[in-house]
């Protein structure tokens, strides 16, 4: 599973039986700047955010090729946790149209000092402020790159205020679709791990993301228990590599 699928930072509707979402690669039609504000505004009244999430992955054909579940968990400015855990192949039930992608949280114990990262299997995220820690607990395998140094463009920085969204993201109306008001971001770089992502709103709240990466794979999250502005520990968005895993680079102190 590529890291983008982490980098953000979000699940077909098929897994509660909803309609298909729309694609990055097809919004609908620009209705004005009035849904773009959403996105600002929102992230401007951010402080913390904690959720649960379900998340496909669909390679360029449509077809679903991964699922997973996952949590988000985010202490702005700056701090983030994004972590995801594959669900079983029998939780996809057979016909479930899927539109996913790379970016997927775990729901799980993310962020804590991640010796404590619960499940065996699966990606962690964790950005401290200072680093950008990645594990793969399947290879159990931790890379690690001072902010500065790590990819500036991704939804999970964007949604942490790692970076400033006017300044690294284009911010457009996306129109309506499936009851909530679409936003399309897309990264001013070239640098950036993924090509566009649709944010969906109901009611002010950040329901879904729809990324598209670079290999044409889209992931579809749906966001489930939210709360947003509510507390947050710090060592939830702090990272200690566990005990036997491979480092790879050196963490800026």
């Amino acid at each position: 599973m590529p890291a983008f699928v982490l980098a953000l930072l979000v699940a077909a509707a098929a897994a509660h039986a909803a309609p298909a979402a729309p694609t990055a690669a097809a919004p609908a039609a620009p209705v004005g700047q009035q849904n773009a504000k959403l996105l600002t505004e929102y992230l401007d009244n951010l402080k913390t955010l904690r959720a649960t999430f379900i998340q496909t992955l669909a390679d360029a054909n449509g077809r679903e090729i991964d699922r997973a579940r996952g949590t988000l968990i985010v202490l702005r400015p700056g701090k983030f946790s994004w972590a995801i855990h594959p669900e079983p192949a029998a939780a996809a039930s057979p016909g479930s149209a899927g539109a996913g992608g790379p970016g997927a949280l775990s729901a799980g114990t993310a962020g804590t000092g991640a010796s404590g990262a619960g499940a065996s299997a699966g990606q962690l995220m964790v950005c401290d402020g200072v680093n950008l820690w990645f594990f793969d607990r399947d290879l159990q395998q931790v890379t690690v790159k001072p902010v500065d140094a790590a990819l500036s463009a991704t939804p999970a920085m964007l949604l942490s205020g790692t970076v400033d969204a006017r300044k690294n993201f284009s911010i457009t109306d996306a129109g309506q679709r499936m009851g909530l008001d679409w936003v399309l971001v897309e990264p001013n770089g070239t640098d950036a791990d993924f090509r566009s992502a649709l944010f969906g709103f109901a009611h002010a709240d950040l329901k879904r993301m729809i990324l598209e990466d670079k290999l044409d794979q889209t992931a579809t999250i749906i966001f489930e228990k939210i709360e947003r502005n509510g507390p947050v520990s710090p060592s939830e968005v702090s990272f200690t590599p566990p005990a036997g895993a491979d480092v790879i680079g050196a963490p800026r102190r």
